[in-house]
């Protein structure tokens, strides 16, 4: 099974068998022959597919500049990216010093933020394969492997005490980049999917989740708040796309009777489709005794 690139909050490695029941038996039979991951983050279930049932046409996006151009080097400039993928590694692990190792942490993370450009975003210049490296190194490195940034879109994850940090895979990252040799990237919003990805195809929606309380461990992954107007209008679009003909679709979401059992805000906004509650294990406060197993909701348009 192929890996995602990044450890990414909310990830859906630990979802993906229990996701893999409610796929359309058209994708397994390649009948179904297109698929759609508007809120890619880490990929987790995109690669999985990918690997597994060798889609012939798939496309992926999200808000996240820096993800998307994580996905775009990957995809095109790979070799450039190992290169300096290597010596990033190679300097981290000569140092042994725990205190020395935290100052080239902040180093790097500091550069990092110093690097946030539009243009950084518009080629695959050595500047942003070298922001790429930065983030990769930065993912594996910092405190639990997360990926948040402040309200001015700046990486405020802490140094992360990690005795062998894998920042270089050369194996995983070349498996990636064939895995994404034929898909569409593109840094959009879920409402821009293009047109011929609204009918035959597999559509997966996997939003910000919704917090389930003021503690929930809920990290931005990017400067924009994606609130509940946010989860309502994404819940219109997926209303308006599903009148479309053959077009399958799946959206996860937190689940808020965890917390409130009279808590219905998904129940009513997805009222005219199918509800699935599925476990999950996540830290659901921001006390580490808060791990532990909730549900979470799958919501699908037609019953697989």
């Amino acid at each position: 099974m192929s890996k995602p690139i990044l450890k990414w909050a909310g990830g859906k490695t630990q979802l993906i068998k229990q996701i893999e029941e409610f796929l359309p038996e058209e994708i397994k039979t390649k009948k179904l022959k297109k698929y759609a991951e508007p809120f890619i983050g880490g990929g987790a279930l995109f690669f999985y597919l990918q690997d597994k049932y060798k889609i012939d046409e798939t496309y992926i996006s999200d808000t996240n500049k820096d993800l998307i151009l994580l996905y775009k080097t990957v995809k095109e400039n790979l070799n450039e990216l190992l290169k300096q993928l290597l010596i990033i590694s190679n300097k981290y692990h000569a140092i042994t010093i725990e205190e020395k190792r935290k100052e080239y942490f902040y180093k790097i993370r500091e550069l990092y933020n110093e690097g946030i450009t539009e243009s950084s975003y518009q080629n695959l210049t050595k500047e942003s394969i070298r922001r790429v490296t930065q983030l990769i190194f930065l993912n594996r490195t910092c405190f639990n492997g997360l990926y948040r940034v402040n309200s001015k879109g700046l990486f405020n994850v802490p140094f992360g005490k990690y005795t062998n940090p894998g920042i270089y895979n050369e194996k995983s990252l070349r498996g990636a980049s064939q895995l994404l040799k034929n898909t569409i990237i593109e840094c959009s919003s879920y409402q821009n999917l293009p047109k011929e990805f609204l009918t035959n195809s597999l559509i997966y929606f996997d939003p910000p989740y919704r917090p389930l309380s003021n503690t929930s461990s809920f990290t931005a992954y990017n400067k924009s708040n994606f609130n509940d107007y946010s989860q309502i209008e994404l819940a219109n679009y997926y209303k308006n796309i599903s009148e479309n003909k053959n077009l399958f679709l799946i959206l996860s979401n937190s689940d808020p009777k965890n917390s409130d059992k009279n808590d219905n805000f998904f129940d009513e906004l997805y009222d005219k489709f199918i509800i699935n509650r599925v476990n999950a294990t996540r830290i659901i406060n921001s006390k580490a005794k808060g791990r532990g197993k909730i549900t979470e909701i799958l919501v699908t348009n037609k019953e697989f």
